[in-house]
């Protein structure tokens, strides 16, 4: 077919010196028979990009030296270009990606192609595999959720939760945040969400958290006995009647808090990238036999989550704090890579976000 396109180059960030990034030309990709092309509207920046940047790269190079890559593994936009052999997709389309089913490597985390790009090519493009799509009522802003929303997807899908559990989030950065709506959707009955910063916790008030704890001012235990109700440990000491514990904060306190918090039987969900941490109290999680769940990625909620982001777009437009123009696109990093100067920053592709 006849490209859309009428320049070869493309405008790509990649990663460069430490705590940088570089704004490059780059060929623009053409799509093979199986693939398609998308023009980026918007693109997230996550976390995963401001370590990468930390590190100045990834550690493929000789003798593990620094490599820069390309960023973005959030994007959404529209097609506008098919290979021959795609079914499924036209021009036109508004989608989301699966940044892990490119055969060249995860997109923006160490694969050939970064969605902090102005195009993107979907390499073996099959709908509910590689790519989805979403109506036209969904802003591209919002559509670039999709990929931190199965995150916290699996988090929630992991931790089992039903409509009787009363649950605390630990942490109101974006992935805290969407698990605090995942929960609230799934029907369980009380969320509260703990965080340090006062913004935060409005936020996720706005979201549906029924309570929110400031952790660094407030008891968390008697909080949570007060939300919650009381309960015991194994041992019969007093403990809060919280059933779940999320860590979507990544803080060594906050074990230990779920620890002197938690009653018999009680399950912590595990969703943060972990910092260190000198010791965990073993002893405590015996004394309360406190289950501990890993959640990693999303196996299989990567498109799950995209109706349900779809019907509910204006709650989850909630979470991003910065829209920033591709054009100031050294701003946005700025701003994600500044503690507290953001929460949730979407680059911009053009005018309709």
């Amino acid at each position: 077919m006849k490209s859309l396109l009428s320049t070869a180059t493309m405008k790509s960030v990649r990663t460069g010196a430490v705590g940088k990034i570089d704004v490059v030309d780059v060929e623009r990709p053409v799509p093979g028979p199986k693939d398609a092309l998308m023009r980026i509207r918007a693109c997230g920046i996550c976390g995963t990009d401001t370590h990468f940047l930390h590190l100045g790269g990834i550690p493929f190079g000789p003798g593990g030296s620094m490599i820069s890559l390309p960023l973005g593994h959030e994007p959404a936009g529209e097609i506008i270009e098919l290979g021959s052999d795609v079914t499924g997709l036209k021009v036109g389309d508004r989608v989301v990606v699966n940044p892990q089913s490119a055969p060249s490597g995860i997109i923006g985390c160490g694969g050939a192609h970064g969605g902090m790009s102005e195009y993107l090519v979907i390499e073996d493009a099959v709908v509910g595999r590689s790519v989805a799509v979403l109506p036209d009522t969904v802003p591209y802003a919002v559509a670039a959720l999709n990929e931190p929303m199965a995150v916290a997807r699996h988090c929630v899908n992991r931790s089992e939760a039903d409509p009787t559990d009363k649950v605390v989030v630990f942490g109101a950065g974006p992935i805290g945040l969407g698990v605090t709506i995942w929960l609230k959707l799934r029907g369980v009955q009380h969320v509260t969400v703990a965080d340090v910063i006062p913004e935060r916790l409005d936020t996720a008030l706005a979201v549906g958290a029924d309570a929110v704890i400031n952790s660094a001012t407030e008891d968390i235990t008697a909080r949570l006995t007060d939300l919650h109700g009381p309960a015991a440990n194994a041992l019969g000491q007093p403990r809060a009647g919280t059933d779940i514990y999320i860590d979507a904060a990544g803080a060594p306190a906050v074990f230990d808090a779920t620890i002197a918090a938690a009653k018999w039987g009680a399950k912590m969900v595990m969703v943060a990238v972990q910092k260190k941490s000198d010791s965990i109290d073993l002893g405590g999680m015996l004394r309360s036999e406190l289950t501990l769940i890993a959640s990693q990625g999303y196996p299989t909620e990567i498109f799950e989550v995209t109706p349900d982001i779809a019907e509910h777009h204006e709650r989850f437009a909630k979470l991003i704090s910065h829209r920033v123009p591709f054009t100031d696109v050294q701003h946005a990093f700025e701003l994600a890579l500044t503690p507290g100067a953001a929460e949730k920053v979407v680059v911009t592709f053009d005018d309709r976000q």
